[in-house]
């Protein structure tokens, strides 16, 4: 699968984006799909996965109550809504695919990833 990330951009803290995650081929909904980031200087981190169904999502700590994240089977599209962003979510995000059937955060275990989009949130 090819995954391409779109969305990111400049805003101001407190304010809102939606990324969007645009994969090819015919197995979208065979693959667990999640988003990561990694800020200058940092390590890449897990943000949010979403089951194949879309029924089951999980977060991590520092964005959950703030992001959404959401999958579309039919048009082969995941999204993350941010909400009420702040500085410290500044970073490149990376959608990813992962053949795994546990909920895995560990970016080693994602096969397929998109080329980044960056969001910069400023105070």
């Amino acid at each position: 699968v090819q995954l391409q990330a779109s969305g990111g951009g400049l805003v101001q803290a407190g304010g809102s984006l939606t990324l969007s995650c645009t994969a090819s081929g015919p197995t979208f909904s065979s693959y667990l799909m999640g988003w990561f980031r990694q800020a200058s200087g940092k390590e890449r981190e897990f943000v949010a996965h979403v089951g194949r169904s879309g029924g089951i999502t999980k977060y991590a700590d520092s964005v959950k109550g703030r992001f959404t994240i959401s999958r579309d089977n039919v048009k082969n599209t995941m999204s993350l809504q941010m909400n009420n962003l702040k500085p410290e979510d500044t970073a490149v995000y990376y959608c990813a695919a992962c053949t795994s059937y546990y909920y895995t955060r560990r970016a080693a275990d994602y096969a397929y990833w998109g080329q980044g989009t960056l969001v910069t949130v400023s105070s």
